[in-house]
C-alpha cells in the first residue's frame, strides 16, 4: 500500500528524518513507535504533503506521490487524523464530519456523503448523540473520535493516525483500538503513530521503531512486544521485568 525509500526531511538545515525506508503492507496496522523527536510526526508530515522539503520516494500503491498538494493527496485515498485533533471548535459535530469530505463533494457525492454520516454515526453513537453541538463542547476522547470519523469521511485506503490515546483515559483509549481493529476488519490499511508503545503494538500487525530520525528496529508486532530492547525502552522496567518472569 505505502512505500518509502530512503526519505530524508529537513527544518531548514535540521535534518529530522535521515534516510528511513519502509512498507506498508495493505489490510494491516502498521505501527511506529519512539519517543519524542525520533521523527515519527515528520515522517507523516511528509506522506500527507505538508512537509515540502523532502527528498527520497513515497509511492502509495506503486504510484509516486510526491510533489502532491495535501488535497491531492487525501483524493489519491491518503486520510490524516492529526496530533490533538484540530477540530474547529465552533462548529457542530456534523459539519467537523462533512468537512472532512470536502473533495468528495465536488463530485456530486452528496448522497454517498449523507450514508456515510450515518455510518459514522453507527461507528461511534456518541456522535449522534452530540450532532449539533459545537465540537468544542465535547470531552477530549469524544473529541478524538470526532477526528478519526472526520477522516475517514474522506473514504481513504489509508488511514495515518498521530498520537490518537494522547491525554486520553485507558478506558477510551482501549475503544479506540478496538475502532482501529473494526477498521482493519473492514479492509482499511493503518498507520499509527504512538509514544503509548504497548497499546500500539498490541493492536499491529507489524511495527517500526524510530530513534532520532532513524529506524533501529522493525519486525512483527508480536516480536517487537517480546524484544528486550524495546520493553526496557518503551514499555517500561516493570513490564521488562514482568514479560521476562513469564
Amino acid at each position: 500500500m505505502l512505500r518509502i525509500r530512503n526519505l530524508k526531511c529537513f527544518y531548514g538545515r535540521i535534518m529530522a528524518i535521515k534516510g528511513i525506508s519502509l512498507s506498508v503492507a495493505a489490510g494491516e496496522i502498521t505501527c511506529l513507535i519512539g519517543a519524542n523527536g525520533s521523527g515519527k510526526s515528520t515522517l507523516l508530515s511528509a506522506v500527507c504533503g505538508l512537509l515540502p522539503d523532502w527528498t527520497g520516494e513515497i509511492e502509495l500503491e506503486g504510484q509516486s506521490i510526491k510533489g502532491l498538494e495535501p488535497p491531492a493527496v487525501v483524493r489519491r485515498g491518503i486520510s490524516l487524523v492529526p496530533e490533538g485533533r484540530l477540530i474547529f471548535p465552533p462548529l457542530s459535530v456534523m459539519d467537523n464530519l462533512k468537512l472532512g469530505a470536502y473533495t468528495r463533494y465536488k463530485k456530486r457525492a452528496a448522497n454517498a456523503v449523507e450514508a456515510d454520516l450515518e455510518s459514522m454515526m453507527s461507528l461511534f453513537p456518541i456522535l449522534r448523540e452530540r450532532f449539533r453541538q459545537p465540537a468544542g463542547t465535547l470531552s477530549g476522547g469524544e473529541q478524538q473520535m470526532l477526528a478519526i470519523a472526520r477522516a475517514l469521511m474522506a473514504r481513504p485506503r489509508l488511514l495515518l493516525l498521530d498520537e490518537p490515546s494522547m491525554g486520553l483515559a485507558p478506558m477510551i483509549v482501549e475503544k479506540i483500538m478496538e475502532v482501529l481493529e473494526v477498521l482493519r476488519s473492514g479492509g482499511l490499511t493503518i498507520v499509527l503513530v504512538e509514544q503509548n508503545a504497548l497499546a500500539a503494538l498490541e493492536a499491529a500487525d507489524r511495527g517500526y521503531v524510530l530513534e532520532t530520525g532513524a529506524v533501529v528496529l522493525q519486525g512483527a508486532a508480536d516480536e517487537l512486544l517480546a524484544d528486550k530492547d524495546v520493553k526496557r525502552a518503551y514499555l517500561g522496567k516493570d513490564y521488562g521485568d514482568f514479560y521476562d518472569a513469564g
